[in-house]
């Protein structure tokens, strides 16, 4: 079982955020499975565990409203080529490269992984940890 159940970004612009995951995550096989106004649930197997939205959400009080810094995320991929298609789909949609597809022997001997950074500055990553 994962440790985390969700994660949430929050993004200046909905509608262009929404289209780039749409597209980004798409050769993960992670697609959109809800939406309430400004928030949107991506996941696999009809379970949303990474959500965008435009703030401020429902929950958040004055005091939380602050300028977020952008993080840092990674996807599971289930393959190499998955994490190769992750990156050329997110430069295609006009996200900037952050580190092209490869090991990271520094991480450990099998971590594959690749970067690019979103279009709120957020760096996004897919990774695979098996061997070939």
């Amino acid at each position: 079982m994962s440790l985390l159940d969700h994660v949430s970004l929050t993004v200046s612009d909905f509608a262009r955020s929404k289209a780039f995951y749409e597209r980004v995550l798409e050769p993960l096989g992670v697609t959109l499975l809800m939406q309430f106004g400004e928030a949107a649930g991506f996941g696999r197997d009809q379970k949303p565990d990474f959500w965008i939205g435009r703030g401020p959400a429902s929950f958040q009080k004055p005091d939380q409203l602050r300028v977020i810094t952008p993080s840092h995320l990674a996807f599971t991929a289930r393959s190499r080529k998955e994490v190769d298609a992750f990156h050329a789909a997110a430069l295609a949609a006009g996200a900037k490269d952050f580190g092209a597809p490869g090991l990271r022997p520094e991480y450990h001997p099998n971590y594959y992984g690749a970067f690019a950074i979103d279009p709120d500055g957020h760096n996004i990553e897919a990774v695979f940890h098996a061997p070939v």
